[in-house]
């Protein structure tokens, strides 16, 4: 497992949809690190506290933006948090409306980037290869995704193939995270932390949004995630199934589900652990990614390797023989690289027993997070805790303060009963076409 690629490299690659950074995983006991010259680290100091503002409960500020059905846009603690629920068209549709500035925004940038890269390398059209990583995706794509994004494209007024090619991209991933309980942590619950590193310059971190969805017959779910996205690369659900993932090789192994799709039903359909690593052993997978899954019922927590043909689940007490497992992280799991990964280890070596939320989160300070972190976030399901922090302008998010969601009234909350007094009014959507059929959703 090599690096691949660094924060400095030219943005939105073509072969972007299977280049990412290798993973290390720690499962329990397990640490799994990407290889390298370095063999001790010194111990780094405490990371400063970091700053907590709230989302929820007394105190928070809350304001609805507007609503669509059974879905609605609110602003809590400086942040857009969307609701979302229904069918699968109907829970785009809401999407799509209701932040029909931000889906725009972001395709058109995506868009724009894709065809300057173009005219500097015109035998690599960014735009072709995600068209043909869908098409071969498409037989594993499932029915309700292609009619969420329809929902999407029909809400925000935009071509379904616009929509289509902005969640055909997978991010290229500098990531670090960590899931600790047990005997790690100060009361023994499970804590799941995850840094997303990408190329800030893309600017997707200026489209952040909190998606909180009610799919109708299955699990309730949080995805930190993006405007004009319906996949998942962080989240948790109802069940305290949480999930986060790094990429690796295998480019354009696309006969399978892409991943943020597969991260997306896992968070639907997963209501524990081990049906978690069913979904992700059963569901034919593209390239090669890294997963690290937790269950906060339990607690526990397990780190996969997976390729198309490959599927390795990492149990406690399992070490890779090519690389490290320092001693005395029972009831952990970490992931990141090189000597971000060392500093994690030492930071959690020197606070073992003694990590909760805030230390949590102080785990994740630079240089642990990339200049590049455009979301940290740290889910402890069975407290009932989210922490989310989003990067501003060119300032990484792990530097910033943190919004601590409650996800208990996030997952009970409902709609409001109309649009409240003195909120702007839901712009108007032109009529929007009957869902498409299966069959034609393949176009």
């Amino acid at each position: 497992m090599t690096n691949r690629r660094t924060s400095s490299a030219r943005p939105f690659d073509p072969r972007l949809l299977a280049r990412t950074l290798a993973a290390c995983l720690v499962a329990g006991g397990l640490l799994v690190a990407i290889p390298s010259r370095a063999t001790a680290e010194p111990a780094a100091p405490t990371p400063a506290p970091v700053e907590i503002r709230p989302g929820s409960g007394p105190g928070a500020a809350v304001e609805v933006l507007g609503v669509e059905g059974k879905g609605w846009l609110e602003r809590r603690g400086g942040n857009l948090v969307l609701h979302v629920a229904g069918t699968a068209y109907d829970m785009g549709y809401q999407h799509g409306v209701l932040l029909r500035t931000q889906v725009r925004g972001l395709v058109a940038r995506v868009q724009s980037i894709a065809q300057a890269q173009a005219l500097l390398d015109s035998k690599n059209h960014a735009l072709d290869k995600l068209k043909e990583a869908y098409d071969r995706c498409l037989p594993h794509i499932s029915p309700e995704i292609l009619e969420e994004m329809h929902g999407l494209a029909d809400g925000a007024q935009l071509p379904y193939e616009m929509v289509r090619t902005a969640n055909m991209i997978p991010e290229l991933f500098h990531c670090s995270g960590f899931a600790l309980w047990g005997r790690a942590t100060q009361d023994g619950v499970l804590y799941h932390g995850r840094i997303l590193d990408y190329a800030m310059e893309i600017g997707y971190h200026e489209f952040a949004v909190l998606i909180v969805a009610r799919p109708e017959g299955r699990h309730a779910f949080v995805n930190v995630g993006y405007a004009g996205f319906v996949g998942s690369v962080t989240g948790t659900n109802e069940r305290q199934v949480t999930f986060g993932e790094m990429g690796g090789g295998g480019e354009g192994d696309w006969d399978g589900m892409p991943m943020a799709f597969l991260m997306r039903k896992g968070l639907e359909e997963a209501g524990t652990l081990d049906e978690a690593l069913a979904i992700f052993r059963d569901t034919p997978r593209t390239c090669e990614y890294y997963y690290v899954i937790s269950d906060a019922k339990l607690p526990a927590a397990r780190g996969l390797a997976c390729k198309p043909g490959k599927f390795v689940v990492l149990s406690p007490g399992e070490a890779h023989p090519e690389l490290p497992v320092p001693l005395g992280l029972l009831d952990s799991v970490l992931m990141s690289g090189g000597d971000r990964y060392r500093l994690l280890a030492s930071r959690v070596i020197t606070d073992y027993g003694k990590l909760n939320g805030p230390a949590g989160l102080a785990l994740m300070r630079r240089p642990v997070a990339m200049k590049s972190a455009i979301h940290t976030a740290l889910f402890a399901p069975s407290l009932g805790k989210l922490w989310v922090s989003n990067a501003v302008g060119s300032t990484p998010s792990s530097e910033l303060p943190y919004t601590e969601y409650d996800l208990r009234e996030l997952f009970g909350s409902r709609a409001p009963n109309g649009r409240l007094p003195g909120t702007a009014p839901t712009p108007e959507p032109a009529p929007a076409p009957a869902p498409a059929p299966a069959a034609a959703a393949s176009r």
